[in-house]
């Protein structure tokens, strides 16, 4: 018994102050805490419990209650109201009682308070103590309560409420449960759902606001509990409230300055979120306008200090001017975002209406340049996240064009981005579910004309969106971060690949292409090894694939340098790929433990149509040679080329004169070839 010790909120004071049979249980259906009444009525005692299972309320008292009601009860938010459920004393007699269990968390484990209603206690408990007057008398005293009727009508209420509400008993008494709240849609839907709540037999429990007998908001801290007068024999609601109008009137103070931009009054991106999304709820059509101005802080060092902030306030009010009544946001410093119905050309007429109404700086106007972007809900877009990256998309655009204009996006351009977040959305199922394949693509080594190396290769093909090509996915997948995720795949189905060639008597060096942003983790190299570990792969026959963009990055940062070089001594080989498309440096070939360079492609392509490409390549060719770095030409589709690169001195070639990418399978075939 783990727990009879635990501190809990609810504890064997609070069970033995209510005037019912009452135990806690964990999520085991193990009984933690019993109230005194429980011990009496049952026969159990927590001696008792200790020496028996875990489940031993559960399988004796509680027997005839079943493991779906019980995780049912566990998983509900609000109390759970049985009206008749047999219970098993000690001594093995019947009971029948109304069961109440109320679901909670402690430290982050799950307990339910079960308290049993039994008619004969209840109606002792009335005649014989004054354990329910003196409860209903310290409620009345620090709370408001109202008492309502099967139908919803108010029986009774105390000084408390008529206070704060401002009703007089003669005027409230028979008004409807109703009547207290606010006559708006939102009020509708919370009381709605309270009074079903009521009616199953389950507490709530809320902030909810309320209307005085004059219409004046309040808010109260609402616990609604269904009950049973025993006395009439009716169903009936017991209301207990707390007013909270003070801290919620902070709270909303306090949501005000944290969604208004204090320099211009305008909401900031937390609250235009909000706003846009209850748009969209409500199925409102709209252009989504992100202003921004250019070069910013150019202008703050061109003109004094006292441009700053009154160049932020002169340019709102212009965007107050020309775009009245619509929703206006302040993103950033120099970025803001208009929600306007209005028509696209109308929009674009803000960088004349700017023109015709400068603003001024010790009376010389202010050059400012917008760049600015229309994205339409729905035709365009239909979530403010994906409105935000269309939007930072079209600036993007404006400002490589020089900027000072306010565009939509082609449809082509739009359906792009639909297709990038769906891709987003789309490869953390596929990696969950092992969607993902890989192909290899053999390099021939020209000197004894086998293949003794294989790319690995991830494909995607999805059930919705198709075939995904690696130059689409790897970008979005190094944006999100799932770019580790693939990694890691694509490592484990190559060792495993290269270990079963391997006992097959097939020697074949297996490489897999990596990303800087993998190896700006600290623990690669540990997280690379491991998996050799894991899969009984030797380090020899894995090779490591890198872009020149890695290279410059890792040139600069010695801890991706210093993983490398202990790859390296493990027996890892490093291939610079793609080289001869990347920043003209040779400064990394010398600095990285490089084994061998792969000529790009594009190269390879156009060889037999230019000659400067032939001296080109040729002097690539050369350079590895110089630095006794092996050199692979990849792209290769003709004879042509293949001859051309061998009497460069290539080592060894790659691409569709080979093969195209394989499954595994095919690779075994093409060496029996």
């Amino acid at each position: 018994m783990s727990h009879m010790h635990k501190s809990f909120t609810i504890d064997e004071h609070y069970l033995n102050s209510l005037p019912l049979p009452a135990i806690v249980m964990n999520q085991d259906g193990q009984a933690i805490i019993l109230g005194k009444l429980a011990e009496q009525l049952f026969g159990f005692s927590a001696t008792t419990i200790k020496e028996n299972t875990a489940s031993f309320i559960h399988e004796n008292l509680l027997r005839q209650l079943s493991l779906e009601t019980f995780q049912s009860i566990l998983q509900n938010d609000d109390s759970t109201y049985i009206n008749q459920i047999q219970l098993n004393t000690y001594t093995n007699e019947e009971i029948t009682t109304a069961l109440l269990a109320k679901p909670f968390t402690e430290q982050g484990e799950h307990f339910i308070l079960m308290m049993f209603m039994l008619p004969e206690l209840m109606i002792n408990s009335v005649s014989s103590s004054n354990t329910l007057v003196d409860l209903k008398q310290g409620l009345d005293s620090a709370f408001m309560t109202v008492t309502l009727d099967y139908d919803g009508f108010i029986l009774e209420c105390n000084a408390e409420f008529l206070k704060t509400s401002q009703w007089t008993p003669k005027r409230v008494i028979g008004k409807t449960f109703w009547q207290l709240f606010p006559d708006n849609t939102e009020s509708e839907k919370i009381t709605n759902t309270i009074w079903r709540n009521l009616n199953n037999g389950q507490t709530w429990q809320g902030e909810v606001e309320k209307v005085t007998k004059t219409g004046q908001s309040y808010w109260v801290l609402l616990t609604a509990i269904p009950t049973f007068n025993l006395e009439t024999n009716e169903q009936q609601f017991f209301l207990i409230e707390k007013d909270i109008t003070k801290s919620k009137t902070i709270q909303h103070q306090l949501e005000k300055i944290a969604y208004i931009d204090t320099e211009t009054g305008l909401m900031n991106a937390h609250r235009l979120e909000k706003v846009i999304s209850k748009m969209i709820e409500d199925e409102r059509s709209f252009s989504f306008v992100y202003l921004s101005i250019d070069k910013f802080y150019t202008l703050k060092e061109l003109h004094d200090q006292q441009i700053d902030q009154g160049l932020i306030v002169e340019f709102t009010n212009r965007i107050k001017m020309y775009f009245q009544d619509s929703t206006m946001a302040r993103i950033n410093e120099n970025d803001f975002v208009v929600i306007t119905p209005l028509s696209e050309w109308f929009i674009q007429g803000f960088l004349s209406y700017l023109q015709q109404h400068p603003i001024y700086n010790s009376n010389v106007a202010v050059p400012i340049s917008i760049s600015g972007g229309i994205t339409r809900y729905p035709e365009d877009q239909t979530t403010f996240s994906q409105l935000m990256k269309a939007s930072i998309a079209t600036i993007t655009t404006v400002r490589e064009a020089g900027g000072d204009k306010i565009v939509s996006l082609s449809k082509a351009s739009h359906k792009a981005l639909n297709r990038k977040a769906l891709i987003e959305k789309r490869l953390l199922q596929a990696l969950d579910q092992k969607n993902l394949k890989v192909l290899y693509q053999p390099q021939i080594d020209v000197y004894s004309g086998k293949i003794t190396a294989v790319e690995a290769l991830v494909r995607w093909e999805d059930e919705v969106i198709g075939v995904v090509s690696p130059d689409e996915l790897i970008p979005i997948a190094e944006e999100t971060g799932l770019i580790n995720n693939i990694g890691s795949f694509m490592l484990e189905k190559a060792c495993e690949q290269a270990l079963i060639w391997k006992n097959a008597g097939l020697n074949l060096k297996v490489s897999i292409n990596s990303s800087v942003r993998e190896f700006r983790d600290k623990n690669m190299a540990k997280s690379i090894l491991e998996m050799l570990a894991k899969t009984g792969c030797p380090a020899s026959l894995i090779q490591i694939e890198i872009t020149e963009k890695f290279a410059l990055e890792a040139e600069a940062a010695t801890f991706i340098t210093q993983q490398m070089r202990k790859l390296e001594n493990e027996g890892i080989a490093f291939i610079l790929d793609d080289f001869g498309t990347g920043y003209g440096s040779f400064r990394y070939m010398q600095i990285l433990p490089i084994d061998t360079l792969k000529i790009d492609k594009t190269f390879t392509s156009s060889l037999l149509k230019s000659e400067k490409t032939q001296k080109l390549m040729n002097g690539m060719v050369q350079l590895g040679k110089s630095m006794e770095l092996k050199v692979v030409a990849e792209g290769v589709e003709t004879a042509e080329q293949a001859d051309l690169l061998i009497t460069y001195g290539c080592d060894a070639i790659q691409g569709y004169y080979i093969s195209k990418p394989v499954p595994a399978e095919e690779i075994e075939a093409l060496l029996v070839k």
